[in-house]
C-alpha cells in the first residue's frame, strides 16, 4: 500500500531531539522525505545521528544547520530542501526556547531571545512557505497549552507563542484557497530535556497535579496530532489550536 504522505517533503525545525526528532521519524514512517533543522554547529554531531536514525525507514533525509530567526536562513533551509528533493509540501515548526522569570526581572535581552526564536523564525519560516509550499500543502506550528491560561513568570514565553498563534490563523485564510492548512499544536509541559532545566521539584509537581493523570505529557501523546495535521485528507481542519495537555486547560 502507498504510505499516505509518499512523494512529501516536511520541513522541520528543531528537529534533532525530542519532539521534532520524534515527529521526524513518525513523517518518515508516513512515508515523507524530511529535511531536519537545526541552529548551530554543536549540533552537527546529534543532527548527523537524527539523519541516519530517520533514513532506516527508507525514505530520503537531510540535515540542514541554518538559523531561522534570519531572513536569510529561513531562506537557505527552504532552498536546500527544494535543491535535495524538488519541492517542500509540509513545514512544521517546533524550535522553542523557554524563558521563564518575573516580568520585573526579566530583561530586553530575554525578551528579544524569547521572541526571535519562539515567533520570529516561524514567521520567517511560514513566509517562506506562503511563497513556496506547494498546493494542498501543511503548517504546523508547536507552541504551548499556556496561551490557554495564565500562571506566573511564564509571561514572556507564553506571549511569543501567543503571537504565533494569530500568525497561523491569518496565513491560514491566506491560502486556504490554495488547499494548504495551517494550525497550532499547543502541548503541556512535556517530559523532556526542553522542560526541566527552568524548573523546580515544586512547579513540576504542580504541572502535573493539573492534568487529568497526576503527570506530564510525553513524546508519544503528542506526535500522532501533529502527523494527524500533515495528512492530504485533513483538508477541512485548519486556523485551528489544539490543545494536549491531559485536561490543564
Amino acid at each position: 500500500m502507498t504510505a499516505p504522505l509518499d512523494g512529501k517533503v516536511a520541513v522541520l525545525t528543531g528537529s534533532t531531539r525530542n519532539l521534532g526528532l520524534a515527529t521526524a521519524h513518525r513523517l518518515a514512517e508516513l512515508g515523507a522525505d524530511v529535511v531536519i533543522n537545526y541552529h548551530s554547529a554543536d549540533r552537527a554531531a546529534e543532527a548527523a545521528e537524527a539523519e541516519k536514525a530517520i533514513a532506516t525507514h527508507g525514505r530520503r533525509v537531510l540535515a540542514v544547520q541554518a538559523d531561522v530567526t534570519q531572513a536569510e536562513g529561513a531562506a537557505a533551509l527552504f532552498d536546500r530542501a527544494v535543491e535535495a528533493f524538488g519541492r517542500v509540501d509540509i513545514l512544521v515548526n517546533n524550535a522553542g526556547l523557554v524563558v521563564k522569570k518575573p516580568i520585573a526581572e526579566t530583561t530586553e535581552e530575554d525578551f528579544d531571545r524569547a521572541f526571535a526564536v519562539n515567533a520570529k523564525a516561524p514567521f520567517l519560516t511560514v513566509r517562506e512557505a506562503a511563497r513556496r509550499i506547494e498546493d494542498g500543502g501543511r503548517i504546523v506550528n508547536v507552541i504551548t497549552s499556556i496561551v490557554a491560561f495564565t500562571i506566573p513568570y511564564y509571561g514572556v514565553y507564553a506571549g511569543s507563542k501567543g503571537a504565533v498563534e494569530h500568525l497561523t490563523k491569518a496565513v491560514a485564510k491566506e491560502l486556504g484557497a490554495r488547499g494548504i492548512t495551517a494550525n497550532c499544536v499547543a502541548p503541556g509541559p512535556l517530559n523532556t530535556s526542553f522542560y526541566y532545566p527552568v524548573e523546580t521539584d515544586e512547579s513540576i509537581a504542580g504541572a502535573k497535579s493539573r492534568s487529568v493523570g497526576n503527570r506530564l505529557g510525553e513524546i508519544h501523546d503528542v506526535v500522532p496530532l501533529i502527523a494527524f495535521l500533515c495528512l492530504p485528507e485533513q483538508e477541512w481542519i485548519t486556523a485551528q489550536t489544539i490543545r494536549v495537555n491531559g485536561g490543564m486547560a
